[in-house]
């Protein structure tokens, strides 16, 4: 569990960063951008909810649906996983 728990956490910020980072390479380093796909992925790996708290905190890419929509649902997802592998995987804290 602590594993887990270490992951999401690694994983979460490493999301949030490139976020910040995309949104600081927007303004100052426009050839520097991240792809959405990486950040997509970032998501999908496990830091959907800090990637998506960090976009709704600093405004940034937040008319794009494909994040607005897709950010939320991921973490969901993640939120399910880790309660089926909490309840029937043996996992304990």
């Amino acid at each position: 569990m602590r594993f887990l728990a270490g992951y999401y956490f690694a994983v979460s910020f490493f999301a949030a960063a490139l976020a910040a980072y995309d949104k600081f390479a927007a303004k100052a380093l426009p050839r520097h951008r991240v792809r959405e796909i990486v950040l997509l992925m970032a998501g999908l790996l496990g830091g959907a909810a800090a990637e998506y708290l960090v976009m709704k905190l600093i405004r940034h890419k937040t008319r794009k649906k494909k994040f607005m929509v897709t950010l939320p649902l991921m973490a969901l997802l993640h939120a399910a996983l880790a309660v089926f592998l909490i309840w029937y995987g043996g996992l304990t804290w």
